[in-house]
């Protein structure tokens, strides 16, 4: 659970951090940017694998590309459901997408480096 929540915390900050650098994006304050990862872990869970199930061909067809598409519709649903979380559009919300993926990577393999030299 420990372990639950300190990933959870890690994802509200790549989320206030890749708000930060992209410009169409908008969250006011830290306890949105938690609700809105709380909300993406949701989504990714429930909607995601449906949306993947039903776009196969698609998918298939653009060699995998089209998960970014998938990607950006999650981001534009949580933009609809969390409330101060504006995405200006759907290039934005694809943006948004890279850029949270690759910071939340980073701040993740942070976050085990430093775990294992405590263990050390």
């Amino acid at each position: 659970m420990l372990q639950f929540l300190a990933k959870l915390v890690i994802g509200a900050f790549a989320v206030m951090i890749a708000a930060f650098i992209l410009p169409g994006v908008h969250i006011p304050n830290f306890m949105t940017g938690l609700l809105v990862t709380a909300v993406l872990t949701l989504l990714n869970l429930v909607v995601k694998p449906l949306l993947i199930l039903l776009t196969i061909p698609v998918t298939v067809f653009s060699f995998g590309l089209f998960l970014l598409v998938i990607n950006a519709i999650i981001i534009l649903l949580a933009s609809e459901l969390v409330p101060r979380f504006e995405v200006d559009g759907f290039w934005q919300a694809l943006l948004f997408s890279l850029v949270f993926s690759f910071v939340h990577a980073l701040l993740l393999q942070f976050n085990r480096r430093l775990e294992a030299k405590q263990r050390s």
